[in-house]
């Protein structure tokens, strides 16, 4: 599996801001079949950075309802990756 694969897209919202700033966390959205490991390797390969931990979770999707017709949006991984102190990712510094 090729790295850009594994890892989706990053999650910008007010919460992995204030994660960015305080623990050096950033957090993405994974492959669901990716585990830890792999999610380590990717990160490190894409960013050039030293990573220190990796914690995953499973969110499941909403269901939500239009008139009387009910669906449900896709379930996903997210990843939150801790770097290394003094690491930094360059591409969420404007962010």
């Amino acid at each position: 599996m090729n790295y850009f694969d594994i890892i989706k897209r990053p999650l910008v919202t007010e919460k992995t801001t204030i994660q960015k700033e305080m623990y050096n966390q950033f957090s993405f959205e994974v492959d669901r079949r990716a585990n830890r490991i792999e999610i380590r390797k990717a990160v490190e390969k894409i960013f050039n950075v030293r990573v220190a931990a990796v914690r995953t979770v499973q969110v499941k999707g909403k269901v939500k309802q239009r008139g009387r017709i009910v669906g449900k949006r896709k379930d996903w991984k997210k990843a939150m990756v801790t770097l290394m102190p003094g690491e930094r990712i360059e591409s969420f510094e404007g962010v």
